[in-house]
């Protein structure tokens, strides 16, 4: 009889030691995903800040593409083009 016992404590022992250890690996691997998680969010909130600020650079400059300073700017270093009375310089020595 008290064999019997000892066997049934033990055995409730060991199931709790059991059940313990499995809780504390799973609190473990959920606790590396939770970082995986938190880090993933942190780089697509960085994605995110950039895209908006190249959307903002993009909104002032469709804000100024009807304006002449910008259709001077564009004209001068994409076309080469220059003011009729304007004399342009070219440094030969590269």
């Amino acid at each position: 009889m008290v064999r019997m016992k000892n066997k049934k404590t033990i055995l409730k022992k060991l199931i709790f030691i059991a059940i313990l250890i499995y809780a504390i690996i799973t609190f473990i691997q959920q606790q590396k995903v939770l970082n995986t998680y938190t880090s993933q969010k942190e780089s697509l909130d960085a994605q995110i800040a950039e895209a908006e600020e190249y959307q903002e650079e993009l909104n002032e400059e469709k804000a100024n593409v009807n304006s002449p300073e910008y259709i001077e700017a564009i004209a001068r270093e994409k076309l080469d083009m220059y003011l009729p009375n304007e004399r342009v310089y070219v440094d030969n020595e590269n």
